[in-house]
């Protein structure tokens, strides 16, 4: 047998940028990425919800672009498409952007925008991945959990066969660019869910953060625009740095930034997705932690710090869909999505998480019925 081997490593590099009032005329964020080009060419889809909150963002996007013709120019009107999961349940849209690729003759060297929160991010960063073999992907995140979590990582995605992510690729964005401004029309629930994703990596990654959050969390459940700034970008940075020091395409069977994710997966499928996914992964870390704590995995009092903090911010750590019998096939799911053996993140201590490779249901059972009590009570006891 002869045979002949190949091995290469390729670079990825793209920043995470922080800015105010991204579309106004006198800020030059959104030109100076583009500097390397002489004329960079650019094809935006927005989010409804986004475009409905900020009535004036579409011809501000077209404004700025004139103002600064020089240097960046549209090959269309932005494209709007629905937000939340129906952006991700519906491959329509998606085939309008590929569609919008072919039609406008956008190339590799040309640039899809995407402006609204995870779910719309996930299905354009695809279409931009899957176009040309990958045209370059600008991401502009408008939610919490997008600019904390989903907007500044490598995975796009749609939802299919019923199973969330299931067509997806690893596709590093050419830049992330996030926007405050965009967080003041969220309401309250979207403001709150994102934070969901800040307790996941300070829980398993830093207890220094978590502190941090514990410390804020009158100032972010008021909305504290201070407060939720500094969750987001060190939030955004812990990810950063997850990305850059292991498994980045999930190679291996193991996917730390998903504690909580498993239960939470298969409740935003439970509940036709009138979960926020944020929500739902609330919901997943508290049944994780307490899980950890039956197992005597968690010390007593990290549990209850984590609960006590889960119920300040105002989540849910419980809802009826947690005793569905499906709800326990969402642990085959996350081993059939990731391969390998099955591995999922409990906690050991705060900021130190633990993978292990077995569950014992019956006492993810007892787990749901002591989260039952907590939330009738609405505090640990």
């Amino acid at each position: 047998m002869k045979s002949l081997s190949q091995s290469f490593s390729v670079a990825f590099q793209y920043q995470v940028h922080f800015t105010d009032q991204l579309f106004k005329v006198e800020n030059p964020s959104l030109k100076e990425i583009f500097s390397k080009d002489n004329l960079a060419r650019l094809f935006v889809v927005v989010d409804q919800g986004v475009a409905e909150a900020h009535p004036q963002l579409l011809a501000e996007i077209k404004d700025y672009i004139s103002v600064h013709a020089d240097s960046i120019a549209l090959f269309a009107d932005p494209l709007v498409v629905p937000g939340g999961e129906a952006a991700k349940n519906d491959t329509k849209y998606l085939q309008q952007i590929v569609e919008a690729v072919d039609h406008y003759r956008i190339d590799r060297h040309s640039y899809i925008v995407g402006i609204g929160g995870g779910a719309v991010l996930d299905m354009v960063g695809l279409a931009a991945a899957v176009s040309h073999r990958g045209v370059r992907h600008v991401r502009i995140p408008t939610t919490v959990l997008s600019q904390n979590d989903s907007g500044v990582g490598v995975k796009n995605g749609i939802n299919y066969f019923g199973k969330k992510n299931f067509l997806g690729t690893f596709a590093p964005p050419y830049a992330v660019i996030n926007d405050s401004a965009f967080l003041s029309t969220l309401d309250d629930r979207d403001w709150r869910a994102g934070i969901a994703e800040a307790i996941k990596v300070a829980l398993i990654k830093d207890a220094a953060f978590w502190e941090r959050l514990e410390q804020d969390a009158t100032a972010l459940a008021n909305r504290d625009q201070d407060a939720m700034s500094y969750l987001i970008y060190r939030c955004a940075d812990i990810h950063l740095q997850h990305i850059a020091g292991g498994d980045p395409f999930e190679m291996g069977s193991s996917r730390p930034l998903d504690f909580g994710h498993w239960a939470a997966h298969k409740l935003e499928q439970l509940t036709d997705y009138q979960l926020r996914h944020g929500e739902a992964v609330a919901i997943g870390i508290a049944l994780d932690v307490t899980y950890s704590y039956l197992k005597g995995i968690l010390p007593e009092a990290d549990f209850h710090r984590t609960i006590k903090l889960l119920l300040q911010l105002g989540f849910d750590i419980y809802t009826p869909e947690l005793i569905e019998p499906d709800l326990l096939r969402g642990l085959d799911e996350f081993q059939e999505h990731l391969g390998g053996q099955l591995t999922i993140m409990l906690l050991e201590k705060i900021g130190k998480g633990v993978e292990v490779h077995e569950v014992d249901k019956s006492l993810i059972q007892q787990a749901i019925g002591q989260l039952a009590e907590l939330q009738g009570s609405r505090v640990p006891s």
